[in-house]
């Protein structure tokens, strides 16, 4: 027995339309989304950011996303700082990031901002206090390790602290050529010490 849509072809065109309807605007809300995914990475490589290509998958469900890349990955990706050098990078980056988070605990008088205010125990309070001194007192070793020269530290700062690119820190390419050297000697000093 033949169906209901097989007898009425009216229908069955219909039905055909609206699902090719549907295709198209499918396909327009890709190529929609495909633009602006290229546009913002586009302006984002424009301001100085490093934005890792997707790696290529077979389905396009599976395909990894864009992902922006911090100074460190960037100059390490490019052969431009050796392992050691990285390393020493990434210690400065977590003291500078964790002595820089000077208020770990919010506080308000409005029990709504995120749900109701649960009191940290004594315990959490004095490990997250001991671990933000650990990283005070290790940022400023690793300071003094740099004589605390104004250009080291600034340039470790930005690039392993904020965590931004030679070309996003600088206002300008020889500003950033400038900034890339000056750190790699700084990140030389602080591998090559005792601890580095």
């Amino acid at each position: 027995m033949r169906s209901n849509q097989s007898k009425d072809p009216a229908r069955a065109a219909r039905d055909r339309l609206l699902r090719l309807e549907r295709q198209a605007k499918a396909r327009a809300e890709a190529t929609a989304v495909t633009d602006g995914v290229a546009e913002t990475v586009a302006l984002s490589r424009a301001r100085g950011q490093a934005i890792a290509e997707p790696t290529p998958k077979r389905h396009r469900a599976c395909a990894q996303p864009y992902r922006r890349q911090s100074g460190l990955e960037w100059l390490s990706s490019k052969g431009r700082i050796d392992a050691a050098g990285k390393a020493a990078g990434e210690r400065y980056g977590w003291a500078y990031r964790r002595a820089k988070l000077e208020k770990p605990i919010p506080s308000t008088l409005d029990d709504r901002v995120r749900g109701p205010f649960v009191t940290p125990s004594i315990e959490a309070v004095i490990a997250h206090g001991a671990g933000t001194e650990l990283a005070r007192r290790k940022l400023g070793e690793l300071r003094r390790r740099l004589l605390r020269q104004t250009d080291l530290v600034a340039a470790c700062d930005l690039i392993c602290g904020e965590e931004k690119t030679p070309r996003e820190a600088a206002t300008g390419e020889r500003e950033a050529a400038r900034l890339e050297a000056v750190l790699k000697v700084a990140l030389d000093i602080l591998a090559g010490g005792p601890g580095g």
